[in-house]
């Protein structure tokens, strides 16, 4: 990822998606008001900071990113697999995934070592927005949006895809439970996803599990783009399990404006 903005807020976006006409973004926790465990910039409403300091945030996000406050469309984050279809910038959406064809909404998805996802068709101009935790993952969130961008008219062989920053493979601890899980959704290419790392728990790759679901539907690996950037102590983003409570980071996307008449990019 780069870095790139025209404001005191800093901006990383994907090489991927440039000149496809969408505009895709991940904060770090830097350029806010926020201050104690959710300095600076901390994005989430529900991690019991001051709600002025996160209306603040979200207002400067929203200027970095080329929006209004009132464009930003937030999701409550269930850690399922349900995907929800935005069309207007005022609906209160329930799901970890969101898909839209409007170029108005600007998609949010707040994360702390969970993995943001943004895909992107340029052929049928539709973009979506995921959150993939270790109970989404298993759930198969990155599956179901693209097997919803399917059921809409995408081939998923048109799909750019970035993943953002989030916990990383050699940090990852989890116990005999979510080992379990992991082995059940992955079968045989479980082993490419979860290893034992001596001290009798294992640790889990979310990056090539969601890797592994994209590919399987059908996105090509080579428009997959991984940040490959760790969240947590020494990096510029917020991290639930080493530093929580804390605050939230988020991966943004949203529709440029497009005449309806231009050609089919392919």
């Amino acid at each position: 990822m780069i870095a790139g903005t025209a404001t005191d807020v800093p901006l990383l976006k994907w090489s991927i998606f440039d000149g496809h006409g969408v505009h895709a973004a991940v904060t770090t926790r830097n350029g806010g008001v926020s201050s104690g465990r959710y300095e600076s910039l901390n994005l989430g409403l529900h991690v019991d900071d001051d709600p002025e300091a996160v209306r603040v945030n979200r207002e400067r996000v929203a200027k970095a990113f080329g929006a209004t406050a009132d464009d930003l469309v937030f999701a409550r984050q269930v850690h399922g697999a349900e995907v929800a279809t935005v069309t207007s910038c005022d609906q209160v959406i329930e799901a970890d995934a969101m898909i839209t064809t409007e170029p108005g909404p600007v998609l949010v998805i707040m994360v702390a070592d969970c993995v943001p996802l943004v895909l992107f068709d340029p052929v049928r101009r539709v973009a979506a927005a995921v959150h993939a935790g270790w109970p989404g993952t298993v759930a198969g969130i990155s599956t179901a949006t693209v097997q919803e961008l399917q059921a809409g008219g995408s081939d998923p062989a048109d799909l750019l895809v970035g993943i953002g920053p989030s916990i990383s493979p050699d940090r990852y601890q989890v116990g005999a439970d979510v080992e379990a899980k992991a082995r059940q959704r992955f079968g045989d290419r479980a082993h490419e996803v979860i290893r034992p790392d001596g001290t009798g728990k294992w640790l889990f790759d979310l990056w090539r599990a969601n890797i592994i679901q994209l590919t399987e539907a059908g996105v090509r690996p080579e428009a997959i783009e991984l940040a490959a950037l760790d969240t947590g102590p020494g990096t510029p983003f917020f991290s639930h399990r080493s530093q929580g409570p804390t605050g939230r980071f988020a991966a943004l996307v949203q529709l440029s404006p497009q005449d309806q008449s231009e050609e089919d990019p392919r």
